[in-house]
């Protein structure tokens, strides 16, 4: 199916994380990362790939910023290494490690790319972790200090940041279920990792603006919940399930609430006081989407395994398979129609306190190597579903893949390939896929009319003693810094 047309300044770009893809784990004095040491522990990593070299994005980022021009891409989001930064997670600044980051976005820069840098994707300084990571109320404070010293650095050539990257699954995978780093399994005790995240990122936002970046933006996981029965323990199950991944997060962030009293009564420290920080207002607020869930009361009948992650028995909701779609490598449903559900229900859920959005994620697991035909009808599906939220009246002002390149999947290592590039984790050679020449001939179509209205502009009659003002169809508003925060 042909993609609809996007709007004139819509932001076509593609994704990536610092631990997925840079290895390079102990080079120019980078510290571990909790990632690092969760990884190296025995069955943690379930096909034995090499997390130490990853993608080799390191070394190779001036081939993958090609790859990116290649694509005519408008922004490139990737994630800085907390570790590499600040590698003790307090104290002492790692020069080489800033170094790193100049030259990456230097880079960016000299191809026309917007760096967009996302500050945290996961990878917690391990002395950070093992003082309680999350569950300590000081890591949010270091976070914010962190933050601040990347924005001295980069935030003269960096005009769109993010802050953290899904904090759901870090509390739920990382802090409850102990899938991920740092491996507990804590359930509803987890919950101040939750609260820590938000506060963090709350802090974050001020520290950023305070050392001149602007533009400032957080990458939330969303979908929609499906009830999987009608029965009340159906619906108690379901309701609580979309609470806890969906509006546990984002009700702080834009409403400065948390969704229900129960579970603001089990958050630590001055709850009140940290809602303020917490809400303090975006420029823009960034949805990764992948598939929705269908979630009912705790029966025989509920997966014991979700995604490749084991589902506790004493958890009050049951996850189940959602049936007659097309699936993807991870065995998640193909419903392109869940992202226009989720944008709206976001858009009447928050109404004028919903800031522009972009779609910081969104992409397919496949096993197909460079004919992945079936990532190019994703692709065209979901935008389509994209565009139809925007109809709707969403504002949606820009879609970032999941990812540029195939990289280090977590706990599922190289077996699930996101990427529009295909990576050769022997060689670490980069060969494109079909959908890389699909994605690139995408945004070169949606350009045409832009490039076309700027052509016919530029024929009509010149005034030689009055500069041309721009019209707004000429700006890039992202370029600009242009989605201005509400008065604090």
């Amino acid at each position: 199916m042909p993609v609809p047309q996007f709007p004139p300044g819509f932001l076509w770009g593609a994704s990536a994380s610092a631990f997925q893809t840079e290895g390079s784990v102990d080079a120019d004095g980078k510290g571990p990362s909790g990632w690092d040491a969760f990884a190296a522990l025995p069955g943690r990593i379930k096909d034995g790939t090499d997390t130490t070299r990853a993608t080799g994005f390191h070394t190779r980022y001036r081939e993958d910023v090609a790859l990116l021009s290649g694509l005519g891409a408008d922004a490139f989001r990737f994630s800085i290494s907390w570790p590499r930064v600040v590698p003790g997670g307090s104290g002492a600044v790692n020069a080489d490690g800033l170094d790193f980051y100049d030259r990456l976005v230097d880079e960016l820069c000299a191809h026309g790319i917007t760096p967009a840098p996302t500050l945290y994707h996961w990878d917690t300084p391990l002395p950070l972790e093992e003082a309680g990571g999350w569950l300590d109320r000081d890591t949010a404070y270091r976070f914010a200090e962190y933050a601040g010293i990347v924005a001295e650095r980069l935030a003269d050539r960096v005009p769109m940041w993010i802050t953290i990257n899904e904090p759901a699954e870090v509390t739920l995978l990382g802090y409850a279920l102990g899938e991920h780093a740092p491996g507990r399994t804590l359930l509803f005790d987890a919950l101040p990792a939750a609260h820590h995240q938000l506060l963090a990122h709350g802090l974050a936002v001020r520290a950023l603006r305070a050392a001149g970046a602007d533009n400032v933006g957080i990458a939330l996981s969303h979908a929609p919940v499906w009830t999987a029965g009608d029965s009340d323990e159906d619906r108690f199950g379901a309701e609580l399930y979309d609470t806890l991944t969906n509006w546990l997060f984002a009700d702080p962030v834009l409403t400065g609430r948390y969704p229900d009293e129960g579970l603001a009564a089990l958050m630590p420290g001055p709850v009140t006081d940290d809602l303020k920080v917490i809400s303090t207002p975006l420029d823009w607020y960034g949805v990764n989407y992948y598939n929705p869930t269908l979630v009912g009361a705790p029966r025989p009948e509920a997966l014991e395994t979700f995604s490749g992650f084991t589902i506790p028995a004493e958890l009050p909701f049951g996850i189940r398979e959602i049936e007659g779609y097309e699936r993807t490598g991870f065995g998640w449903p193909v419903v392109p129609e869940g992202l226009t559900e989720i944008l709206t229900l976001l858009h009447r859920r928050y109404g004028d306190r919903l800031p522009p959005l972009h779609i910081t994620e969104n992409g397919c697991a496949l096993d197909e190597p460079l004919a992945d035909d079936r990532r190019i009808a994703y692709l065209e599906s979901h935008l389509t579903a994209l565009r139809a939220a925007m109809d709707a009246g969403v504002d949606v002002r820009g879609y970032f893949t999941w990812s540029l390149t195939d990289n280090v999947e977590w706990t599922e290592g190289a077996s699930q390939r996101f990427g529009l590039v295909h990576i050769d984790y022997e060689t670490l050679a980069r060969t494109p896929k079909a959908s890389y020449a699909w994605y690139r001939d995408l945004i070169r179509t949606q350009k045409q009319p832009e490039q076309q209205r700027a052509q016919k502009t530029q024929k009509q009659p010149k005034e030689p003693k009055q500069a041309r003002q721009p019209k707004q169809s000429d700006r890039n508003p992202v370029a600009e810094g242009a989605y201005a925060a509400p008065p604090e």
